[in-house]
């Protein structure tokens, strides 16, 4: 896989995927722009980058997404060009609806719907002026189909796949790409952070992202797919399922969503 020399910008860069993601771009020679909240943690991946010296920091909150038009702006003026973009940052969530406030709600929309939305609306034209360019929008197997105790992210990842899926035929003339990435289980920590209904971590580890696939190797696919200019790609062990349970057989996957243990 060639990436070598490109520019790609990686939200969520702190950890999980989006670590896992940084060091393989890095390995194969790309030049990165990394973003999260937390600069320390930011600055922690880019030393264990193969290239640190080819690795730009740039802290965003995607909960601000109306800021993210300067955020760009400050993007194009550390790089010559952005050759991809990947949205990986994002929350989950753990709560019945019952129990779900709104305020949690808000900023599960905020960050990961609006956020991605935002950032990608504002590097559009940079990559429409150089007809060339790359959007990946790393979603969730949730993105295609839904279950208990996660309304919240499930309804932020289905959004994401309308907005991604209209984009992607505005600017196909235009040599522009559009890869929607869905994992299932990856043994990261977002099952930790997954919000609870009054805003709360959950600070556990869920068993079935404990058992997961290890982020490292959900990287290599999500390489591949990006490679391939894969229009969505799923990513997971038996998981993936889902997928076409949904599409052929939506009523087994309602009665199995009923009895399933979802944690």
């Amino acid at each position: 896989m060639n990436f070598k020399n490109q520019t790609i910008w990686i939200t969520g860069a702190s950890s999980g995927i989006g670590e896992a993601l940084a060091y393989a771009f890095s390995s194969k020679g790309a030049r990165l722009i990394l973003s999260a909240r937390r600069t320390n943690e930011l600055e922690r991946v880019k030393s264990h980058c193969a290239y640190p010296e080819q690795v730009h920091i740039l802290a965003l909150d995607l909960a601000e997404y109306h800021d993210l038009n300067q955020k760009v702006k400050l993007a194009l003026q550390q790089v010559d060009q952005i050759d991809i973009l990947i949205n990986n940052g994002g929350i989950s969530q753990r709560a019945l609806v019952q129990d779900l406030e709104l305020p949690v709600l808000d900023r599960i929309m905020q960050v990961n719907f609006f956020g991605a939305a935002a950032l990608t609306q504002a590097l559009l034209p940079h990559f429409l002026e150089r007809k060339a360019g790359h959007f990946v929008c790393i979603s969730s197997l949730m993105g295609k189909f839904s279950s208990p105790l996660r309304s919240g992210y499930c309804a932020s990842k289905h959004a994401l796949h309308g907005f991604y899926d209209a984009l992607r035929a505005e600017v196909h003339d235009h040599q522009i790409a559009v890869s929607l990435i869905c994992p299932g289980f990856i043994k990261t920590k977002v099952s930790l952070n997954a919000l609870l209904g009054d805003g709360h971590k959950q600070n556990t580890m869920d068993p079935s992202s404990a058992k997961g696939m290890p982020p490292e190797v959900c990287a290599q696919k999500i390489l591949k797919a990006i490679q391939k200019k894969k229009p969505e790609v799923y990513i997971g062990g038996k998981e993936v399922m889902g997928v076409y349970l949904k599409r052929f057989f939506p009523s087994l996957l309602r009665r199995m969503m009923r009895k399933a243990q979802v944690i």
